[in-house]
């Protein structure tokens, strides 16, 4: 499903959906070939912490009081990180315990738990704070390298798939981790870090919304679309409608992977790296997002992907 720009090799040969898209099932993941080839996210773990502690390590004191989130300064980014490493690893420091809430929504139970948290650390000092993040981000590291990506693991609703494989959930907690290490950046006057396979990484993974992002979205059998992302860490994704949305029923021959077609798509959508990013992680809004894409063919389809949300929201 995915071209990659020729510096990471001839199209289907790296990362991606195309080649996953000749096959009725992914590696490893009966019946989850709708989520396209696996990704390896594993070894970016310990560069990715390295980036963030350069960055913590260099700031002022008024620096860890910047507006980073509408709720949520430098710090509590931070802080959120740590009980993101903390949780993944199942540890409970100081006692404290998530608990469900009869009839809660997972969402619910996400944004109020994370706020918990924040609230139990914001009175840690940024030594401190630094000193615990490497610790524990070392330790999360280590549990990715050896994990296996075949196995089954931690659903991802914003793919729709519960129990996801190991390498989704692992390349989900990725973008975690870099997309907060972009909002801090944010908050500090500093632009999206480039770095190109980090980037690309975020990109690839978070595409894998598409086709549950359309699950809704009816055409005919066949139908394609095409998302474009523009730079050295984009690429294209390409999506085809199968029996079930043509018939508007729920079903696993929903829209899935394919390879780039032949002719032009019914649709096609062109975004900066930055507009795609902050779309999926909704920094912009579908509206801001339309706006600023190039757009082809049908239009209410490429309303339809401007709707991709690739976090729990």
């Amino acid at each position: 499903m995915r071209r990659l720009p020729a510096r990471y090799g001839v199209a289907g040969s790296g990362p991606g959906w195309q080649a996953s898209a000749m096959s009725s099932k992914a590696p490893g993941a009966p019946g989850t070939s709708w989520l396209g080839e696996p990704i390896d996210a594993r070894p970016l773990f310990r560069p990715e912490l390295e980036a963030l502690l350069g960055t913590l390590r260099g700031l002022r004191p008024a620096d860890w009081r910047a507006p980073a989130l509408p709720r949520w300064s430098v710090h509590d980014v931070a802080v959120h990180l740590l009980g993101d490493c903390y949780g993944r690893l199942g540890q409970a420091p100081d006692g404290y315990r998530r608990v469900f809430a009869p009839g809660g929504t997972l969402e619910a139970f996400i944004h109020r738990t994370n706020q918990e948290w924040v609230d139990l650390h914001a009175e840690d000092s940024p030594a401190s704070l630094v000193d615990a993040l490497e610790a524990a981000g070392t330790r999360l590291a280590r549990h990715f390298a050896a994990t296996d990506p075949q196995a089954p693991a931690l659903g991802v609703s914003w793919a729709g798939v519960d129990p996801a494989p190991g390498w989704l959930d692992t390349a989900r907690e990725f973008t975690e981790h870099w997309t907060h290490r972009q909002q801090i950046r944010h908050a500090l006057g500093r632009g999206t870090d480039p770095e190109p396979r980090a980037l690309s990484t975020v990109l690839d993974t978070f595409m894998r919304a598409l086709p549950h992002t359309l699950r809704h979205t009816p055409a005919p059998e066949g139908t394609q679309i095409e998302v474009s992302v523009e730079g050295p860490a984009g690429g294209t994704w390409t999506v085809t409608a199968g029996a079930a949305v043509t018939a508007g029923t729920d079903g696993t021959d929903g829209w899935s992977p394919a390879a780039p077609p032949d002719g032009r798509p019914a649709a096609s959508v062109r975004l900066t790296a930055e507009t795609a990013w902050r779309l999926c992680t909704r920094g912009i809004d579908p509206a801001t997002a339309l706006a600023r894409a190039g757009i082809r063919g049908e239009r209410r389809l490429a309303e339809a992907v401007c709707e991709i949300v690739s976090i729990v929201h």
